[in-house]
């Protein structure tokens, strides 16, 4: 039987079923009587970080914490930063915080809306 390699070995256990690869860690384990439980566990722990990881966040919101001191600038930014915003639907935004301003938008809106939010005097949170 040919020796295969670490590369050909994964692509094999990629097709394999979950069940699948459950019995065959249970065949395993009974053979070499060893208990893959930690390294199973560390692997499947470890592949969602590293999907998370290699896809960076995209899409981030903009949550106003507190209005500070300068309420009323707050309100003005408020107005420019969200747009079709009434006077009165900005003022009960800021009034309401902490509330979320500005939902799934890309890095560069998040933080161009934090700066001016911030420079009014505002409290923001970027997620």
């Amino acid at each position: 039987m040919a020796k295969l390699t670490t590369e050909e070995l994964l692509d094999q256990f990629k097709e394999l079923t979950l069940l699948e690869l459950s019995e065959f860690v249970k065949a395993f384990e009974e053979t070499f009587e060893v208990t893959a439980a930690a390294p199973v566990a560390v692997a499947v722990a470890g592949a969602p970080a590293a999907a998370e990881a290699a896809e960076e966040q995209d899409e981030f919101d903009v949550i106003l914490e507190s209005a500070g001191d300068k309420k009323i600038q707050v309100i003005k930014v408020v107005r420019e930063v969200v747009s079709g915003l009434g006077l009165k639907e900005a003022k009960d935004l800021v009034e309401g915080a902490p509330k979320a301003i500005l939902e799934k938008v890309a890095k560069d809106a998040a933080d161009a809306a934090k700066e001016k939010l911030e420079a009014a005097g505002a409290k923001i949170t970027v997620k």
